[in-house]
């Protein structure tokens, strides 16, 4: 209730509640598009905000502000992805850890996270994101990735099975 009251005091003009929606949901926007590129980008960041800032008036159900702010977001990461390809300078996303027993760290189990999640393929990827770590439901996932819920359930169900093997081949005792 709190988003949707803010996004239309935004939509009244209020530009304090703009801060307060930008400090609500800049750390999640940013650990999103920094997780689907395997890398931190305040640009696509950036992208994400303005396009918010040019959006956010025609936005006509604020109930629904965190799949919109997602959809952008993934708009945003797609097209960093376009152009990196396009311009073949996209490094290849490396992350395998030492399997010697010193995982026991937070920090090391956290890295160890982290380079299984970046080994998924996007699809898989971002599934897992907004619903495991932005806490989104499966409806909310739905129409972000603009697939049918169906499909957002077995990309996650691939995605813990890869996750996994992933984190089995690394060293990962459970």
């Amino acid at each position: 209730m709190r988003d949707e009251a803010l996004v239309v005091r935004c939509q009244l003009g209020d530009r304090d509640a703009f801060g307060d929606l930008v400090r609500a949901w800049h750390q999640p926007v940013e650990r999103y598009v920094g997780r689907m590129l395997g890398r931190a980008d305040d640009d696509v960041v950036q992208e994400v905000w303005l396009a918010v800032v040019r959006g956010l008036p025609r936005l006509r159900q604020p109930e629904r502000f965190a799949p919109w702010l997602f959809a952008i977001a993934r708009r945003a990461v797609m097209n960093r992805l376009r152009q990196a390809y396009a311009s073949a300078e996209s490094e290849p996303i490396t992350g395998d850890l030492p399997a010697d027993g010193s995982d026991t760290d937070l920090v090391l189990d956290r890295e160890l996270v982290d380079g299984a999640l970046a080994a998924l393929p996007r699809a898989e990827r971002e599934v897992v994101l907004l619903f495991y770590l932005e806490d989104l439901p499966l409806d909310a996932c739905a129409q972000i990735c603009d697939v049918p819920v169906g499909t957002v359930k077995s990309r996650l169900h691939r995605a813990r099975r890869l996750l996994r093997a992933e984190l089995l081949r690394k060293g990962y005792q459970a």
